[in-house]
């Protein structure tokens, strides 16, 4: 049915109109591409550190569109959402420790580790609004961050140390050295898909008008409550994948991963690039972690450049950079 839709839509648009419609739905393929190619090529051309550059950078996209989901959809600003991404961190240092070597059911754990927690969080969090709302998903985040500084067991303040990798399998750990890479890039890619489709789904079209007028949703009969904790559990449950996949790349997690400078750090990676937008989220990490990459060459003090780019966003692009490319009246 919405194949079709789509296909009358194309075909009646203006000549020029369809050729940016095509443009949009090819961009992501597009883009998918030179990102799976791009392992085999960087060695060619000396860029091998960048491949871990941008697996890095993936794996942020993946932890900035779960806060975007509810945040830009479900107009809940919450301040702990790196609590999650430290929780499915710590779940993969929990299983290392006891002797687990799989990657995929430690991401696997990772993922309903963090769907327990925020489902927890969110049960209490949930029956506040606004800053208020703000400052309890704080609250329970720095409670995370403490909690995690007083395991000893785990290295406390010093962090932990994941000395042997986690495996793939044997047939994919030989068959080639970048199954990591394509491992997150097709976790990113879901990921995408699925923030992408959710605006136009029941569920979203409920979340975005639960943003919109609460009291008017919930006067006409749909579980308000319900539908939030749905969607913050969600988003819990893939920053704690992010988080898991973030110690993989690291082979190293530490409290200060989950401290709420952190959680402020996504949350402006999302506002830069346009909150409840569908490139919103790759576009703030990709101008976010590039400009901060470029700038570490040339200053310590790199920090204060952000801060203007910040200011110039708030008085020339107040919806995200994402808007700029979008179509007059669109919301994508």
């Amino acid at each position: 049915m919405h194949q079709t839709n789509d296909l009358s839509i194309f075909a009646a648009a203006p000549a020029g109109r369809r050729g940016h419609l095509l443009a949009a739905r090819l961009l992501p393929w597009v883009l998918l591409l030179a990102l799976a190619a791009f392992p085999l090529l960087a060695p060619q051309f000396g860029l091998d550190y960048y491949v871990g550059f941008v697996r890095r950078l993936l794996i942020m996209v993946i932890a900035a569109a779960s806060l975007n989901v509810i945040l830009g959809y479900g107009g809940m600003a919450a301040l702990g959402h790196a609590g999650f991404v430290g929780v499915g961190a710590y779940t993969v240092v929990a299983l290392v420790d006891a002797g687990f070597s799989s990657a995929w059911g430690a991401w696997a754990a990772a993922l309903g580790v963090g769907a327990l927690f925020a489902a927890m969080i969110g049960a209490v969090s949930l029956r506040t609004r606004g800053v208020y709302f703000l400052m309890i998903t704080l609250a329970f985040a720095q409670m995370l961050y403490y909690l995690a500084v007083s395991l000893n067991t785990w290295g406390g303040d010093d962090g932990y140390g994941i000395y042997t990798p986690l495996s793939f399998g044997a047939w994919l750990d030989s068959l080639h050295a970048d199954v990591f890479y394509w491992a997150v890039l097709a976790a990113a890619a879901l990921t995408f898909a699925f923030a992408s489709r959710l605006p136009v789904s029941r569920f979203g079209h409920a979340l975005t008008g639960i943003r919109d007028n609460e009291t008017r949703m919930a006067a006409l009969g749909y579980p308000v409550y319900r539908l939030k904790l749905a969607a913050f559990t969600g988003a819990g449950a893939v920053a704690g994948l992010a988080g898991a996949m973030l110690a993989s790349h690291n082979n190293f997690v530490s409290p200060s991963m989950m401290h709420w400078t952190e959680s402020a750090t996504l949350l402006v990676m999302v506002v830069l690039g346009g909150p409840g937008r569908r490139w919103g989220a790759p576009l703030g990490v990709v101008i976010w972690m590039t400009l901060a990459e470029v700038l570490k060459l040339y200053t310590e003090y790199w920090h204060w450049p952000m801060g203007v780019l910040l200011l110039l966003i708030v008085f020339y692009a107040p919806r995200g950079v994402a808007a700029l490319f979008a179509g007059k009246g669109k919301a994508r």
